[in-house]
């Protein structure tokens, strides 16, 4: 068996790839490049279950990064129970080659309660008094005081976020290179964040993102060398490419407008009452599953979708079939925006209605996605201070709510989801093993079985 590591650097494409990124421009001289043809929806848990399993959404069950639970009339998103893939992982398959097989997954989604030999994933506490604290979960579990104890607390908080940066995925590196040390697996998935954060903030703007650019090659040139030195074959991919946007559509609040969807008060505030609404929309990037409670609705919400500006096309029971996300958890209709356009999940019709959860970084609590949780309102005055405020009653144990967060989407320059419009934004495989690599292009479902080709194992 061959070791085999996996570094996926999120955002990473083609265009990227340049004067700076030299590390892994003169890396990649040594090998080749081929372009991915991404899953529909180009978003995280999709992508990274279709790499893992070698299936396709209607397979196994991963129709993006969180969907409507119809059984409990609640949306979820970034849930962390690897039971909810529902399909074989790769190191499931790859221990039927060989039952000896060790495999290390390092912060890939759906990390919690698999069959993987060892796992380190965010996971941080929620004590009573409301505060939200660092941590992460690790099987065997005592690899979580270990790699704390050498390494510090979790930077959760650089993990996404206004303050999302490099500190994150420096940890992230480091324990990953701990493990390969103390474990020796034979095959360890690497997830490094960094490019994610300036590539949603500025888009893909090589001048607007160039120190980022240089962090994220420094890591990936340390982790290449390393793992180098050890003989493992080194396999660097990303999930997908990231296109400038500048139309936020506001999906939600046009099916409200048409008393399709239906809102709960509380002491002033809104909230979306999906059980109740006839129709709602799951923000998701560039992708938005739309759930038709009262079927006899559909028709209707189709006429309605068509006819909104940013929306490339919809895909009904019969087109999703077509793009293999004919899955329960899929909403009746599925929306997929223009490449310069993105949804987001907002359905108050004036801010002042808003949850006081969109004012934060509550990633569980909105029904959708937001990137605007990566700034901090440029409205106010002395950002600095409001949030040293906040931070001093999280030490001395008060409640708070760290409000700093804007409701203007249209900070948000940068989003994915849908098909890339060019190979030159589209996802990567890169290798030394060139002769795998028989196209400069290849499908999602071909990186599971690539993976196992690196370790010899098929």
């Amino acid at each position: 068996m061959n070791k085999t590591v996996v570094i996926n650097v999120v955002g990473l494409t083609p265009s990227l790839i340049g004067k700076h990124t030299p590390m892994l421009s003169q890396w990649a001289e040594l090998g080749k490049i081929a372009t991915v043809e991404p899953v529909l929806p180009a978003v995280t848990c999709s992508v990274q279950a279709t790499y893992l399993t070698g299936k396709m959404p209607d397979k196994h069950g991963i129709v993006g990064n969180g969907w409507y639970f119809r059984d409990e009339c609640e949306t979820k998103f970034w849930k962390q129970s690897n039971k909810l893939v529902q399909s074989p992982k790769i190191w499931d398959i790859a221990r039927e080659f060989d039952s000896s097989f060790i495999c290390a997954n390092m912060f890939w989604w759906y990390n919690m309660y698999s069959s993987v030999d060892y796992a380190v994933t965010p996971r941080p506490m929620y004590p009573a008094d409301g505060r939200k604290i660092p941590d992460i979960y690790t099987q065997p579990s005592n690899f979580r005081n270990q790699l704390q104890a050498k390494f510090g607390q979790f930077p959760l908080f650089n993990f996404w976020g206004p303050t999302a940066s490099i500190e994150s995925t420096q940890w992230i590196a480091n324990s990953s290179k701990w493990v390969e040390e103390n474990c020796n697996p034979n095959l360890t998935l690497i997830y490094l964040p960094h490019l994610d954060y300036c590539l949603q903030k500025f888009g893909p703007d090589q001048d607007k993102i160039a120190k980022e650019l240089q962090e994220i090659d420094a890591v990936c040139g340390d982790l290449i060398n390393f793992y180098e030195q050890r003989d493992a074959s080194v396999i660097v991919l990303s999930e997908y490419g990231i296109t400038s946007v500048s139309q936020p559509i506001h999906i939600n609040r046009i099916l409200r407008s048409k008393g399709l969807l239906a809102i709960r008060d509380e002491e002033g505030r809104e909230l979306l009452d999906a059980g109740a609404s006839k129709a709602f929309a799951v923000a998701d990037h560039q992708i938005a599953h739309v759930y038709v409670n009262d079927t006899d609705y559909i028709p209707q919400v189709r006429s309605l979708l068509e006819e909104i500006e940013g929306i490339d096309y919809i895909l009904d029971e019969t087109s999703k079939s077509v793009h293999h996300l004919n899955h329960s958890r899929s909403g009746e209709l599925v929306a997929v925006a223009k490449p310069d356009s993105w949804f987001t999940y907002y359905y108050w019709l004036d801010d002042k209605n808003a949850p006081d959860f969109a004012r934060t970084v509550d990633i569980h609590r909105k029904p959708g996605y937001d990137p605007v949780e990566l700034f901090v309102d440029p409205k106010l005055k002395f950002p600095k201070l409001k949030i040293g405020s906040k931070l001093l009653k999280k030490k001395l144990g008060f409640r708070y709510l760290m409000d700093v967060i804007p409701l203007d989407a249209s900070l948000v320059k940068g989003s994915h989801g849908c098909i890339p419009p060019t190979p030159d934004v589209a996802p990567l495989f890169i290798s030394k093993k060139t002769e795998l690599l028989n196209s400069d292009s290849i499908k999602a479902t071909d990186v599971c079985r690539l993976i196992l080709q690196h370790l010899q194992l098929s």
